[in-house]
């Protein structure tokens, strides 16, 4: 993705982040169009707001067509699952959203959410270029799982708007999101993550930066050890996840949470937790490399630590 900056400092106009009195404004950027960013776009159109989605894969007609399809399926499952925007037409909530393979689109955006895939190098050139392509005062938000906020914003000119906003997977269907404060971020950057996470009916709980942050720094040591249980022989898939729920009270067990993730998802995230920590506890066993090797993702590729319907085509 590359971009260069397309307006002036003023662009966005003085009163641009009060328009809808969240201190945002009216459009979003999210840059990546995986499961984690059209799930995060999808909240942001079905909230009101207009939305701009950039990824490599949309520089072409049937990208978009992909992209589209896609977000359509999942605003009708998410429904059947719960009724918030129900009233309002699928076409509509799709309608706010548009679709691009250039950053510099996002040169009138007032708050930018990165869901790019969990590399370092990756996201680091991606915020170089959102701070180059997005108006000084707009919000550069990370969905990273791991990678510490401050590193991201140090590739930027404004390390005080930078924060991270860690949402879960599915994003439509969870309520909580982690937000990351790091050592430079401002508290209007904070405040106006809360505002947008609230008017999408989200609550944003606040942690301090560090690699993995809480969730992550505890839920990969479990899911890792979980499936080394496994390699073992000791018990079954099904078995371990039984386990937490039953005995627990959890909903849904590590593995089966680790196959919604993306187990591709979950070996990047561990090794950037071994790269930011040197912890060896973070090095990705044996047991979940081989499923990865083997492409078998989790629910995304029909087979991970459990089976599942094989999903539709698309990018």
């Amino acid at each position: 993705m590359t971009g260069q900056r397309t307006a002036g400092p003023g662009a966005a106009g003085p009163n641009a982040y009060a328009a809808r009195g969240d201190g945002v404004g009216g459009t979003v950027g999210v840059v990546g169009a995986g499961t984690m960013g059209l799930g995060v776009a999808q909240c942001l159109a079905a909230g009101g707001y207009d939305v701009v989605v950039v990824d490599p894969a949309l520089g072409s007609a049937a990208g978009v067509a992909a992209a589209r399809t896609r977000l359509r399926t999942e605003l009708r499952q998410a429904r059947l699952l719960r009724a918030r925007h129900a009233d309002e037409p699928v076409t509509r909530v799709v309608e706010r959203i548009s679709w691009t393979d250039r950053v510099a689109a996002l040169h009138r955006a007032g708050y930018v959410i990165e869901c790019a895939p969990e590399r370092i190098p990756l996201k680091e050139r991606i915020f170089g270029e959102l701070d180059a392509a997005c108006p000084p005062e707009t919000v550069l938000a990370s969905v990273t799982s791991a990678i510490p906020i401050d590193r991201l914003a140090a590739r930027t000119r404004r390390p005080e708007r930078v924060v991270g906003t860690h949402f879960m997977n599915p994003a439509p269907l969870k309520d909580g999101v982690e937000v990351v404060r790091a050592a430079r971020t401002g508290a209007e950057a904070l405040r106006r993550t809360l505002d947008l996470l609230a008017t999408i009916g989200k609550t944003g709980i606040v942690v301090a930066d560090g690699p993995g942050f809480v969730l992550n720094r505890v839920l990969m040591l479990t899911v890792n050890e979980a499936a080394e249980v496994l390699g073992q022989g000791t018990v079954d898939a099904e078995t371990v996840d039984r386990l937490f729920r039953d005995c627990l009270g959890h909903p849904m067990g590590p593995l089966r949470t680790a196959d919604l993730i993306g187990l591709d998802t979950v070996v990047d995230t561990l090794l950037v937790l071994f790269e930011c920590t040197g912890d060896p506890r973070f090095q990705p066993g044996r047991t979940l490399r081989e499923l990865v090797d083997a492409g078998r993702y989790g629910r995304k590729s029909g087979s991970g630590f459990h089976q599942y319907p094989r999903p539709s085509a698309g990018p």
